[in-house]
């Protein structure tokens, strides 16, 4: 089957990923040259549809891409009215005054608003531009030349079977060639995993840190509906050594959405974020907002959290990362889609000057070189400090010194802390089982929480069966022998789509539900062997979130 040859495609720039950073790129790319030929891939059935974030937007990036947009009809439209910080207790909270928060942390001028609607809106942007968008064709191949340059990428074969032979509706994926590939792909993408890993992208930089965000969209009673007040909260029902926190944002329509983020660098195996997360709705502020109300709509995805020293080398021979694909999420913040389309941009302006110069095929220096120092670098470089902080103090004093150090940061241009260390990758912070103890979660009551597999089907997620699990264990004696054996199976518990399961027995066998999968991509980063690896399924499947 795959000495097939493929049909090719020629671009003078492909992009991975119909996301903000890929789009943004795209636009830039033919409002600097139209005559540039500009192909974006799309593993999604539709743009937009595997889009979820908070979504909290700045637009300061906007206005420089789209300045007209303000007097458009667009999906953006609920500014932010208030902004609320609280610390949780099980039976209360102490709201923080605002006064004290560092003026970064306001969120005047922003705009709640669901991300996969402002994907599929710019899209349509580059598409009036003559930026050609191919959805549903998930690229799954980076493609070299003899000298290890970059030249294209690959989409994966469609109507391949299970047992990984062509089926009767088998085709060959094609090529897409360029003069640049930028890789847009999102956060832990299996193809910029590889480049990271090809040209040593990585070397000299902290290890890269993520975080589990899982949110739901409930409709709540009228009464109760406070469009634009935006929310967020940190401690119970997490402990003061495992980092996280909630969102809460309200939309029109009497819309909220409900989230939950978890650092993945918790210890205790036995800890479920989707868990904590049902938990946190029963917290008496949260549990009354959404009395009488309806619950209809479900996702998860991981966050980049490791930010100004975790962010690889960009570019490589005939291409770049954009996006969070580098990792441009400014964490105290929970806002990383501003940085992601900058990204897009600088990167699209270094091809147009290449190209206009007659090169290809070589490294975009000057992206590289002058991110740090551009509106991304000012962003990130204030709040380095606050991850490491709350890593290493705990909730209750790492948040105080952070809130120390973005004060100094924005003040003096300072910091007391210099530029600290993540320490290890997420996957070594997990201990093994008997250094705790199991956590008893409560039942669901199917009125304000759920269990994993109701919620999976508010995602929408299907993926064909009879193909081949886009879920690849290296190792399966491994996994038995360390993720279940000292681990106590955690990967059960930290996946928020019920995809892993231990069937325990005299020989307890490991069961993967692949057609559960919401591409959060957790067990990619949390497994402590690195022992699975998310690739991408065939093309258009995954979860279908409408408005997320």
């Amino acid at each position: 089957m795959n000495e097939t040859e493929r049909e090719s495609m020629e671009f003078d720039v492909v992009i991975v990923g119909a996301g903000p950073a890929g789009l943004a790129a795209a636009i830039r790319l033919k409002q600097r040259d139209p005559d540039l030929s500009v192909v974006v891939l799309e593993k999604a059935a539709e743009v937009g549809i595997h889009v979820l974030s908070g979504c909290v937007l700045d637009p300061s990036v906007l206005d420089e891409l789209l300045p007209e947009w303000r007097q458009e009809e667009t999906p953006i439209r609920q500014a932010v009215t208030e902004d609320r910080f609280y610390f949780y207790g099980a039976q209360g909270g102490i709201r923080l005054p605002n006064a004290l928060m560092p003026k970064l942390m306001d969120n005047h001028g922003n705009f709640v608003v669901s991300l996969g609607l402002v994907a599929k809106w710019m899209a349509e942007k580059a598409e009036a531009l003559g930026v050609e968008i191919y959805p549903g064709f998930a690229a799954t191949e980076i493609l070299y030349d003899e000298s290890n340059v970059v030249i294209g990428v690959a989409t994966g074969d469609m109507g391949v079977l299970k047992d990984g032979t062509p089926g009767p509706m088998h085709q060959r994926g094609m090529a897409l060639m360029g003069k640049y590939v930028f890789i847009g792909e999102g956060v832990r993408g299996s193809l910029a995993k590889e480049l990271i890993r090809t040209y040593g992208l990585d070397e000299g930089r902290d290890p890269p840190k993520f975080g589990l965000g899982i949110k739901e969209l409930w409709e709540i009673s009228p009464e109760k509906s406070k469009p634009g007040l935006v929310q967020h909260s940190f401690g119970w029902p997490l402990d003061m050594k495992t980092g996280g926190g909630s969102f809460l944002y309200h939309l029109e329509n009497n819309q909220v959405y409900v989230g939950f983020v978890v650092h993945l660098n918790y210890k205790n195996p036995y800890l479920s974020p989707f868990e904590e997360f049902q938990r946190f709705k029963t917290h008496p502020d949260i549990a009354e907002l959404l009395a009488g109300g309806k619950r209809i709509a479900y996702g998860a995805r991981a966050i980049t959290e490791g930010g100004w020293q975790s962010v690889p080398k960009l570019v490589f021979p005939g291409g770049a990362l954009i996006g969070c694909s580098a990792g441009f999420v400014n964490v105290p913040r929970i806002k990383g889609v501003h940085n992601a389309m900058a990204s897009g941009m600088q990167a699209a302006d270094a091809a147009v000057e290449a190209i206009k110069a007659g090169r290809a095929h070589d490294r975009l220096k000057v992206y590289e070189d002058g991110w740090r120092s551009s509106s991304i670098g000012r962003d990130l470089k204030r709040v380095r400090n606050v991850k490491p902080l709350w890593s290493k103090f705990g909730t209750a004093l790492g948040v105080a010194l952070g809130g120390i150090d973005m004060w100094t940061n924005q003040l003096f241009g300072f910091s007391f802390f210099g530029t600290m260390s993540h320490g290890k990758p997420d996957h070594l912070s997990t201990e093994p089982a008997a250094e705790h103890q199991p956590i008893v979660y409560p039942k669901p009551d199917n009125t304000l929480t759920f269990d994993r597999l109701t919620s999976v089907f508010l995602s929408n997620t299907n993926h064909e069966e009879d193909q081949p699990v886009h879920l690849k264990v290296g190792d399966m004696a491994l996994q038995k022998r360390s993720e279940h054996d000292v681990y106590a199976g955690l990967s059960r518990f930290y996946c928020p789509a019920g995809v892993y399961e231990w069937i325990e027995g005299e020989d307890p066998t490991y069961v993967i539900n692949a057609q559960n999968c919401v591409h959060c991509k957790t067990c990619d980063i949390k497994d402590p062997n690195q022992n699975i690896t998310w690739v991408p399924p065939q093309g258009g499947e995954g979860p279908v979130y409408q408005t997320m």
